[in-house]
């Protein structure tokens, strides 16, 4: 009998973990820009930190995915955590003192993208060895509520930290990431380190999870429409709403409420999915996203108020959490476990990577129709969307699990427990 996930103490080390290293992060989200500013008063370079996060994501999405796969995943999430720690207290110890070199906090920056994009891998592929397939769903909206819990308040104590000392951020976010190292150490599961002849980062291993996500037609059509072409559009749409509910720029008020109803529906979505078991209700989840989404476009432009809008964004977010939960956990089962890091990289690039332009664009349908118009034809871009995960016969069609290898896979220390998938 598989017993609950609360009894599973590698998933309770793993979630804590995260949890530590996460909240650290949305701290130092916040503090970065403002230190820059505090430091130059140029809002050009404070933008700068954002820019180059972004940028380092996108690159070493893929190599990340490549090293979760080749090296020992609890291993590869240790030397994560301790570089980490490395570079924040360097920078931590340089606010201290008075002075944070502009090359220091682009590298603090660019530091955490890179190993984000190599620990969120990791994380995934260990996932696979430590939590039974049944309890995947489960386990994932865990982790997903976990991180929206951490971007609502990690901010908000991250810039009250910031006001009281400028390092007080950055110190806070070192002693997560020392105790989340301690909890990734006490972790007694371990993942099989795969051996392949060749370069580590040759083309065919940099592709090998797109490889994967292509020759699967449900997955290649989910994450092309629904990962990236409604990222894009509802990116955009919420972009128009927070511009125009801001009364151009002279009010943040009702901008505000449509973000916070997006974080708020986000969390909400997370806690809500182990309810009912996201992955066996996937493709319904989606298509039900893409029309809601698709509504509420119609309404913003029909009813232009920011409580309405903010609803009508809440209501998509926690939609889309939700399946966005199903649907991770369905490609965390399906596919094999040599490969996972390699794959939740390539879908994770897949849905961002056009994820820096949607806001852009929405800005351009404002300006060049204003607001009725530009929610309108944001709406038409969702319905093209939903009418082709709706009618697709690729996307009704879900894949099956690989078989099981019977042979053990995932060696452990003598005398640790080892969980594997569906035990």
């Amino acid at each position: 009998m598989t017993k609950p996930l609360r009894e599973n103490r590698d998933f309770r080390l793993l979630w804590l973990s995260g949890l530590f290293a996460v909240l650290g992060g949305q701290m130092s989200a916040l503090a970065l820009p403002l230190l820059v500013l505090k430091e130059t008063g140029s809002a050009v370079q404070a933008g700068a930190v954002g820019t180059v996060s972004v940028g380092a994501v996108l690159i070493t999405m893929l190599p990340g995915g490549v090293m979760a796969d080749r090296i020992e995943r609890r291993r590869l999430m240790r030397l994560c955590d301790v570089g980490s720690l490395t570079v924040v207290t360097a920078l931590t110890i340089a606010v201290f003192y008075g002075h944070a070199p502009m090359p220091l906090v682009l590298l603090v920056a660019a530091a955490g993208a890179v190993i984000s994009s190599v620990y969120a891998p990791a994380v995934f592929g260990l996932m696979r060895a430590v939590v039974p397939a049944d309890q995947m769903g489960t386990a994932t909206a865990r982790l997903q509520a976990r991180t929206q819990t951490a971007r609502l308040v990690g901010p908000l104590v991250g810039g009250a930290l910031f006001g009281i000392h400028p390092a007080l951020p950055f110190a806070i976010e070192a002693l997560g990431l020392l105790a989340s190292t301690v909890c990734v150490a006490l972790v007694r599961t371990r993942s099989r380190a795969r051996t392949t002849a060749g370069s580590a980062f040759s083309k065919r291993e940099l592709t090998a999870g797109l490889t994967f996500l292509w020759k699967i037609p449900y997955l290649r059509t989910v994450l092309l429409i629904f990962g990236l072409g409604m990222n894009f559009a509802f990116g955009a749409l919420t972009f128009i709403a927070l511009t125009a509910f801001s009364d151009g720029g002279r009010s943040g008020i009702g901008g505000g409420f449509v973000i916070s109803c997006v974080s708020a529906g986000a969390l909400a979505g997370a806690l809500f999915a182990p309810r009912i078991s996201p992955a066996r209700h996937s493709r319904v989840l989606i298509v039900a996203t893409c029309w809601t989404c698709v509504a509420a476009a119609g309404v913003m432009a029909w009813l232009s108020q920011p409580v309405v809008a903010g609803l009508m964004c809440a209501l998509c977010m926690f939609l889309s959490t939700v399946a966005s939960i199903g649907f991770l956990s369905k490609l965390l089962v399906v596919t094999p476990e040599e490969k996972v890091g390699r794959v939740q990289s390539a879908a994770g690039f897949l849905s961002s990577m056009v994820q820096p332009f949607g806001p852009l664009a929405g800005g351009a349908l404002l300006m060049a129709f204003g607001p009725r118009w530009a929610f309108a034809l944001t709406g038409c871009v969702l319905a093209a969307s939903a009418l082709v995960v709706t009618f697709a016969a690729s996307a009704r069609r879900e894949p099956a699990p690989p078989a099981q290898d019977p042979a053990p896979a995932d060696p452990v220390e003598p005398g640790a427990e080892r969980v594997t998938p569906g035990a």
